[in-house]
């Protein structure tokens, strides 16, 4: 698919993954609107994308909150037109037992990754119907397909939008709808920064790392080639394959390469 003139809405695109799907989708010639808390972030991010050539909007949102996500879809259609894509990429983290996990924190995690995911997803959807075309990238982790030790949590809430993502693609089979879902390692953003800023801790593991740049071309490319699931670490899909196929096994080998905690204030 060519994605010269399309419109598409990122959340999350302040920093990180987002902000990269932003930046190199406009070089590509899309239209972009960009959704997140930060407003700053969000004017600076649409400054320098306007400055090298490409088309770009904001809208200042939370996700957790239905009426901006719609506010984020009208936008785009006000200023280009038209809606083409969602990428729904808002998202943190938390790290620690079930018992160290405070009830608040699991259930904002719950509100951002999923219900954001869902909000997102409720928005554009219409649209998507209405013209019979559109993409729906949902941004998961590869803890959504294998969750992995002291973050249950922020694994259940990414293996609930896997869940999601399953079924819509079976509600469009066939149609030129196409719903994505994105499963990253370990990505080098403000994931672990905001952690730390949060709550007073970080982690650190042994896995495998990717840039946020690795990511988002990935992300690009699974829009240009639509495909149900987009692993831009390749070699990590098989980490699902032989979940599936020896879980126990499985558990031993994300324990010794698992992620371990990194205190950053007494």
């Amino acid at each position: 698919m060519d994605l010269r003139g399309r419109a598409i809405t990122i959340t999350g695109a302040s920093s990180g993954i987002g902000l990269a799907c932003a930046e190199r989708l406009a070089r590509g010639g899309a239209h972009v609107v960009l959704g997140a808390r930060r407003t700053q972030l969000l004017d600076a991010a649409v400054a320098r994308i306007r400055a090298a050539g490409g088309q770009a909007d904001a809208v200042t949102m939370d996700v957790t909150k239905e009426e901006d996500c719609l506010r984020m879809v009208a936008r785009a259609q006000a200023v280009f037109g038209r809606l083409d894509g969602m990428i729904c990429n808002a998202g943190f983290g938390y790290y620690g037992t079930v018992e160290e996990t405070p009830p608040d924190v699991m259930q904002r995690m719950m509100d951002v990754n999923f219900m954001g995911t869902y909000f997102g997803t409720r928005a554009a959807l219409p649209v998507f119907r209405a013209q019979g075309h559109g993409h729906l990238v949902l941004v998961s982790s590869i803890v959504g397909q294998r969750g992995i030790a002291h973050m249950s949590g922020y694994s259940a809430t990414k293996a609930a939008q896997v869940g999601f993502a399953e079924a819509l693609r079976t509600e469009f089979a066939d149609s030129d709808i196409h719903v994505s879902v994105v499963y990253p390692v370990s990505t080098e953003t403000e994931f672990r920064e905001a952690m730390s800023r949060d709550y007073g801790h970080s982690v650190s593991g042994l896995g495998p790392t990717q840039s946020v740049e690795d990511v988002a071309a990935a992300i690009v490319d699974g829009m240009r080639h639509p495909r149900p699931e987009i692993y831009p670490h390749r070699t990590s899909r098989a980490l699902a394959i032989l979940n599936a196929v020896a879980p126990g096994y499985t558990d031993r080998l994300v324990r010794k390469y698992g992620r371990r905690r990194t205190v950053s204030r007494a």
